[in-house]
């Protein structure tokens, strides 16, 4: 199955998120894979991270690690310029950004336990910096085949929410769906070729799981690994005509 579909050629790729969990997963499948020809690893802490130091032994020039807090425009920015100034066309880009119970965000249950700070920092990297990375990116998205995928989570879907809590993770993750949505729409007129799709990839064994994997049903928990590859296999099996759509790692369509 092709990277993306209707690509020719070999592929350029950038993971966003891409130190641990279904980042590093993807970084490691992508590299895997011949008709990629380059990756870049895009994270907080990309040069000093020890697994993805490992890849880069592996695989040499093959990936190119970068340092970038998403939530800081200004950092994509220069992020933008540094893989602009290596690489004339981005074929695919994965945002795995996200966060549940930390770097102040709380899953709340209740209205009570609602305050501004969680809100904020539950938008600010759940919606706000993979729509700016994909502002930044753009130039470098704007022509021959191209998808910007960004994991997203069934509980972002207002359909689907029968249960309630988690106040300001299901709300940051509806704002992304939206964000993805309108994105798709201007991007469709400026790249025809060009696919924006929002993924939920399970419950998967990451750090924001961690507190909560008690709850998850038997055979439901996935692995890093296993979720990278359900995403990408969503991606080579969805272009141009479902930009803008939402689908879970099991290619079942979500309601928004």
């Amino acid at each position: 199955m092709a990277l993306i579909p209707d690509l020719s050629g070999s592929a350029s790729a950038l993971i966003c998120g891409a130190s641990q969990g279904i980042g590093l997963a993807l970084c490691e499948q992508l590299l895997q894979r011949e008709d990629v020809a380059q990756v870049f690893a895009v994270s907080r802490q990309a040069t000093t991270s020890a697994e993805l130091a490992a890849l880069a032994e592996r695989h040499g020039p093959r990936l190119v690690r970068l340092d970038c807090d998403a939530r800081d425009e200004q950092a994509l920015q220069r992020l933008a310029g540094a893989v602009a100034a290596d690489c004339a066309h981005l074929h695919l880009v994965i945002s795995t950004l996200g966060i549940l119970h930390q770097d102040g965000a709380r899953p709340e249950k209740g209205l009570a336990q609602l305050d501004l700070s969680s809100l904020q920092a539950s938008f600010a990297t759940n919606a706000f910096a993979p729509v700016l990375l994909l502002k930044h990116l753009l130039p470098l998205l704007r022509k021959q085949p191209a998808t910007f995928a960004a994991l997203s989570a069934r509980v972002g879907s207002i359909g689907d929410n029968r249960l309630g809590g988690w106040y300001s993770y299901r709300a940051s993750k509806a704002a992304l769906n939206q964000l993805l949505r309108t994105a798709s729409i201007e991007l469709k007129r400026l790249n025809p070729a060009a696919t924006v799709l929002a993924l939920h990839p399970g419950t998967t064994d990451t750090r924001l799981s961690q507190p909560f994997q008690g709850n998850v049903p038997a055979g439901k928990l996935f692995d890093p690994d296993f979720a990278a590859r359900c995403l990408l296999e969503l991606i080579g099996e969805h272009g141009p005509a479902q930009t803008g759509s939402f689908w879970a790692w099991d290619g079942q369509a979500i309601p928004w």
